[in-house]
């Protein structure tokens, strides 16, 4: 089957790798589309690695799959069902077909194209922060980031009765977006000092919930700093950098005088990486919100180095980028 891998600093090659071989009770899915994540650039494509780390393996960096079961082995899985497939360790993405644990895998309906149901993977993972965060009706949200991340705890924010969705972004373009997805206000830094925007529009009352969205040691800072005193900082951006490991700094002095609620939020580390995807694409199957209107760029699996180009330099106003077969 064909695959890609990176060869080098931000160069994808495609190359012939042996069809995948199902493990007991596991499925096989031909994949259809595969979009690109932000951790996707900041782990590998995006990160510089010595010479000799290169090449990597076939079919990184990518992890949002969906597509249909070609082979099971699983009395749960029906050869011809259409799944979002969540990658186990060693699993690989930017690949045809992919092996599938049974408990990775969210059954999609048949109507629509499937990457409009694929955008119900990043967004799922948003849900399920804000289901950890705790109730958010009445309350007054600052979310700092409107990348597709941003966005999503944008609309669910406002969907779930925040009282303020106050948007953040240093491209204005992303911010048109988040006042269609339902942001009371919104906010570029770049324009407007961002402490005299928030406390001007909380009328000094200050976010009870800030959402650091954007992965920057910056953003994660102004989320201790915006947050009223006894508020709730959420950290879903924050990530290890994979070239050296390093976390962005905490200001511990705030955040204890804050007496501030610290919520860090990883589904992927929960122990059930598929229920708030699942819970997605039956809100969205309702009608309640729809993730795909995120979807900006449409380019085939061949463009691939065109695609995380332009994801990562943020080109051509884009927010979401669905590739195909």
């Amino acid at each position: 089957m064909k695959a890609a891998r990176l060869v080098g600093p931000q160069k994808f090659e495609i190359v012939d790798v042996p069809d995948p071989v199902p493990g007991d009770k596991n499925c096989i899915v031909k994949l259809e589309r595969w979009s690109i994540c932000g951790s996707d650039i900041r782990h590998e494509y995006g990160t510089v690695f010595q010479e000799e780390h290169y090449p990597l393996d076939a079919g990184f960096p990518c992890h949002e799959l969906v597509g249909s079961i070609v082979e099971s082995r699983s009395d749960l899985w029906a050869e011809g069902q259409r799944v979002i497939v969540i990658p186990h360790l060693g699993a690989n993405g930017l690949t045809e077909y992919t092996e599938a644990l049974p408990n990775r895998m969210i059954p999609i309906p048949n109507e629509g194209d499937a990457g409009d149901w694929l955008m119900c993977q990043p967004s799922g993972t948003v849900l399920y922060a804000l289901q950890e965060t705790g109730v958010l009706l009445g309350k007054r949200i600052l979310i700092l980031g409107q990348g597709p991340i941003g966005l999503s705890f944008t609309a669910i924010c406002a969907r779930s009765g925040a009282r303020q969705v106050i948007a953040a972004d240093l491209h204005n373009y992303r911010l048109e977006y988040s006042q269609r997805f339902g942001a009371t206000h919104s906010i570029n830094p770049t324009a407007e000092p961002l402490d005299e925007a928030v406390d001007t529009i909380t009328e000094g009352e200050m976010p009870d919930i800030t959402i650091e969205a954007a992965g920057y040691p910056d953003t994660l800072a102004a989320a201790i700093r915006l947050v009223k005193v006894g508020g709730t900082i959420v950290m879903f951006g924050q990530q290890p950098n994979s070239a050296d490991g390093q976390m962005a700094p905490l200001d511990a002095k705030e955040l204890l005088y804050k007496n501030a609620k610290l919520r860090s939020t990883a589904a992927s580390q929960s122990g059930d990486v598929v229920t708030h995807i699942k819970t997605m694409v039956e809100l969205r199957q309702r009608g309640w919100w729809d993730p795909a209107e995120m979807i900006t760029h449409q380019l085939k699996f061949r463009d691939l180095q065109t695609a995380y180009d332009m994801y990562q330099q943020r080109e051509d106003e884009v927010i979401k980028i669905m590739m195909q077969a």
